[in-house]
């Protein structure tokens, strides 16, 4: 017995009513990037339900319809923790509802943080303000080579960045600088992640690798991740999700970076067989696109994971159970290059339900993303007990 929970990295569906809160009126990931890319080819997704969860919501999505027998059990959920980042939205997933937000600095951050961490490290920072990751080396990228000064930035979320030459800082010394700002961002400037931002080339020229790695802080108390390994099941992260969890509750782990690195790191978990959750983050929906507000590049990444889908689904047995959701929103038609405040999506499916002709059925808006845990608990036999409350009678 297997659980699959692929999170479709800020993939949301839908302004949530706090949005004007975040500066996020008018945010719809999914509907304004099929509108704004003409429509999107996605007849897997489609099958599973996602154009009758869609419509569901009042929505059109431009080149996906609703389906007579959709094989998923569909709907959307709300975030009941306050913020828009991706730790939050993981660890709700997870089941765990936040009271107060992440720490964010859109004046950069204040001087004994900075002072603590210049000279833990033997040197002074470029930057120390909000800025997109892509323009800020532009910005700084050359003098960075020529002072030897690491460029640290922040954004609308929760995260202390770090951005270094890989010739002029080895990505080790930069991760090592991350654990160091991870160590003094504690109580009140507890942000939710570090991040390290590795990039290479020459002025002009200047290019981001996959060397990044994330510093999350651990999660506060016991999640979905700790109950199914505490019982003796594996628990399988692909991607991101070992760095969110700061490898809480994770037995294996394939940190790989890239939406098909990620995919074929599931297929992979399936393929070996062993029973528990298998954990994945598809980043590039938010990273490379959302982030750069790259609608082309997001509605193409989107349908390449639909043509991969059915890798997927065919290696499913029968008693197997999967989910498919976001983590936030992350509309790249909006002038916003952040994340957004949104519904997210839910795909739910067991294979041994479809196979007995049972359509999957609307699930309705759930009051927060932890339902989804709660479900995944409860179709592994694994009492639950932190926040959310489960949905599997609407999918088996």
């Amino acid at each position: 017995m297997r659980a699959v929970l692929v999170v479709l990295d800020g993939v949301g569906v839908g302004e949530l009513p706090d949005a004007g809160a975040y500066g996020d009126e008018g945010s719809n990931t999914l509907i304004n990037t099929a509108k704004a890319a003409g429509g999107l080819n996605l007849p897997n997704l489609g099958r599973l339900g996602l154009g009758n969860l869609v419509a569901d919501a009042g929505f059109e999505l431009a080149g996906v319809s609703a389906c007579d027998s959709p094989i998923a059990s569909h709907g959307r959920m709300a975030q009941a923790s306050p913020g828009k980042d991706t730790t939050t939205g993981h660890w709700e997933i997870a089941g765990i509802q936040l009271e107060q937000a992440f720490p964010t600095y859109p004046a950069g951050f204040p001087p004994q943080v900075i002072t603590a961490f210049e000279r833990a490290i033997g040197r002074s920072v470029l930057g120390n303000k909000p800025a997109s990751g892509t323009e800020i080396i532009v910005e700084l990228g050359e003098e960075h080579m020529m002072s030897g000064s690491p460029i640290v930035y922040t954004s609308a979320d929760s995260v202390f960045q770090i951005a270094a030459h890989e010739g002029i800082i080895a990505p080790d010394e930069l991760y090592e600088m991350c654990r160091i700002a991870r160590s003094i961002l504690t109580g009140p400037h507890a942000v939710g992640r570090v991040i390290a931002r590795p990039f290479e080339g020459s002025p002009g020229r200047f290019a981001r690798t996959v060397r990044r790695r994330d510093f999350s802080l651990p999660p506060p108390g016991p999640t979905l991740l700790d109950l199914v390994s505490d019982a003796g099941l594996s628990v399988m992260a692909c991607g991101k999700i070992d760095d969110i969890f700061a490898m809480k509750g994770i037995t294996l782990t394939r940190h790989v970076s890239g939406n098909d690195e990620v995919f074929d790191a599931i297929l992979s978990f399936l393929d070996e067989g062993r029973p528990g959750l298998i954990f994945a983050n598809l980043i590039d929906f938010d990273m490379k696109w959302g982030h750069r507000n790259d609608v082309e590049g997001f509605a193409r990444g989107l349908e390449h994971t639909d043509q991969r889908l059915p890798e997927l689904l065919q290696r499913l047995r029968s008693d197997d159970f999967l989910a498919m959701c976001a983590d936030h929103g992350n509309d790249p038609t909006t002038p916003s290059t952040d994340h957004s405040r949104e519904y997210v999506p839910v795909l739910a499916m067991c294979p041994q339900a479809a196979m007995a002709g049972r359509s999957g059925r609307p699930i309705g808006v759930r009051s927060s993303f932890a339902d989804l845990g709660a479900t995944i608990a409860e179709f592994l036999g694994i009492p639950w007990g932190l926040a959310g409350e489960s949905f599997l009678k609407f999918v088996l």
